[in-house]
């Protein structure tokens, strides 16, 4: 008689699978809405990485957020070291550029790396105050 059933061992692989893995709570990015993300903010207890692009700061942005674009965020890391052990918020216009770059803190050893969820159009859309 096998140790496992077939459906028992089903169900541990679904298990892993839905959990993402042994490790799933270290490697995950966690999303943050714009609300708890200037919570986090005003209290400084996070920084702010806006990675659109030039333009796209220049007609708008979070006062006092931090500016490095996409496509240079891998060059420019050196520029965020001081804050590898703080928590770091992505954030872009929608959401997409900014999960990518949370990839890249991530996979370059930062510790907390928050994703805003909807970026800049949701932080409008609840209402907080951009220059």
């Amino acid at each position: 008689m096998p140790l496992f059933k077939y459906s028992q061992l089903v169900s541990i692989i679904l298990i892993i699978l839905v959990s993402g893995g042994v490790h799933a709570e270290t490697t995950a990015i966690q999303g943050i809405s714009p609300v708890e993300a200037k919570q986090l903010f005003d209290k400084q207890q996070a920084v702010i990485l806006d990675v659109r692009e030039d333009s796209e700061w220049k007609e708008q942005h979070i006062s006092g957020a931090i500016h490095i674009p996409l496509g240079q965020l891998s060059e420019r890391l050196t520029e965020l070291k001081q804050y590898k052990d703080s928590p770091v918020i992505a954030q872009c216009r929608s959401g997409r550029r900014s999960a990518q770059a949370s990839d890249v803190l991530k996979s370059a050893g930062f510790s907390y790396v928050y994703n805003m969820e909807g970026g800049l159009n949701a932080w409008d859309k609840a209402g907080l105050k951009t220059e």
